[in-house]
């Protein structure tokens, strides 16, 4: 018998939290094989067993285990189960059993009786809205139609109308990190907002133009963030306090744009960096935009992934947010806010004309970022994106011409 341990992962972090097993108890495992998925207040990881055996787990998915403690056992002695083998004689009767069987939406971790499964997947229920009676919390036939009967008794979390239920969760080290980083920076820095508003007409007229070739060509879609990103990147080179923090009595100028861009997932706000998107092209953002994403939907960020970031860009327009204020993300000093697209009437020319406006709020540490700094920085990204051919080269094309 061996034992797997939880491993290092970092000098500061002393536990991690069991998200899930990706095997069974009592499964057969072979060597390196994925075992569990393991959270840090850093990153998402794996471990794999070392050897080949029979898995015993020592821990509960939402358990906290400190590093070292062990993690499963693996009883490497014991004989790898013979598979199981279809017979070709068995093979015409197993086919119709298949397809006949009822097909169900029910969640594994759900009790239900047979005819119960059969409604449920008929009458497309969510199941886990459906308060079960059987035994041991098995969903009967009965409930299901009780549930169909009366579907606004299930309209809060599953719950009866009149509940006063309560429900105790545990924060996860991700959460806890996250709390902890939200008060810190409103804490340690002198954080103040400035804002201003983006006519998105260019962007848009050239999405619409240019999105299908655009994908034919790069095999990614051309998103608002490869925009916005190189906008940021240029301001930031012509306004450098706003790409440095302090460390100590020091302030550290960066001549480069780290960007990192905040995305929601299912347990917690991360912020993953885009290296040198000074040096990019629009593809190149869109397409390291799409693997930041997958990877922290599918909890494998590293901590080089999220670590390093000069500035931040957040993005609430995705889930309706018309303004914010959004705080900064520590050690870095300032944080750029986008928001929901909205036609609104402005005044052009003297006439009144209905615009695809964008709210935009640059939320900034004033020791040592000042108000002509903040402003200055977020004014000329107004303008970068207003007039998208100046994120070629930063300067208008006659002008440059002209050298002007």
């Amino acid at each position: 018998m061996i034992s797997i341990k939880v491993p290092s992962v970092g000098e500061s972090i002393t536990e991690v939290t069991l998200l899930k097993w990706t095997k069974k108890e009592g499964e057969w495992v072979d060597r390196d094989e994925v075992i569990a998925e393991l959270e840090s207040e850093k990153e998402t990881f794996e471990v794999n067993a070392e050897q080949a055996g029979i898995l015993f787990h020592k821990a509960k998915e939402g358990d906290s285990i400190l590093i070292g403690d062990v993690l499963a056992d693996i009883d490497e002695a014991a004989p790898k189960p013979a598979r199981a083998e279809v017979s070709v004689a068995a093979a015409p009767l197993a086919a119709p059993v298949a397809t006949t069987a009822p097909v169900t939406a029910v969640p594994n971790n759900l009790k239900t009786s047979p005819v119960a499964a059969a409604i449920i997947a008929d009458k497309k229920v969510d199941a886990t809205q459906i308060k079960a009676s059987g035994y041991a919390g098995k969903i009967m036939k009965t409930d299901v139609l009780e549930a169909l009967a009366h579907p606004g008794k299930n309209a809060f979390q599953g719950q009866t109308l009149f509940s006063r239920e309560v429900r105790s969760e545990k924060m996860s080290n991700l959460r806890k990190t996250i709390s902890r980083r939200l008060v810190e920076s409103k804490n340690t820095t002198a954080m103040l907002t400035t804002f201003n508003e983006v006519d998105m007409t260019a962007i848009m007229q050239i999405r619409k133009q240019f999105k299908d070739k655009f994908k034919e060509s790069h095999g990614v879609n051309l998103g608002f963030m490869s925009f916005f990103t190189k906008a940021c990147a240029i301001a930031l080179s012509e306004w450098p306090t706003v790409n440095a923090y302090m460390d100590g009595d020091q302030i550290l100028y960066h001549d480069y744009a780290d960007i990192s861009i905040a995305v929601s997932t299912p347990r917690g706000l991360t912020v993953p960096v885009i290296r040198n998107v000074e040096s990019l092209s629009m593809a190149e953002v869109e397409k390291t935009v799409v693997v930041l994403a997958g990877k922290a939907r599918d909890s494998k960020l590293t901590a080089d992934d999220l670590t390093g970031g000069t500035f931040t860009i957040t993005n609430g327009g995705v889930f309706g947010s018309l303004m914010s204020t959004p705080i900064i993300n520590i050690p870095q000093s300032a944080i750029l806010g986008m928001h929901k697209i909205q036609d609104r009437p402005m005044a052009v020319n003297g006439k009144v004309e209905i615009l695809p406006m964008m709210y935009l709020a640059l939320s900034y540490d004033h020791r040592i970022i000042d108000g002509r700094e903040s402003v200055g920085f977020l004014v000329r990204v107004k303008a970068l994106l207003e007039n998208p051919a100046l994120l070629l080269m930063g300067k208008d094309p006659v002008a440059s011409l002209l050298e002007l």
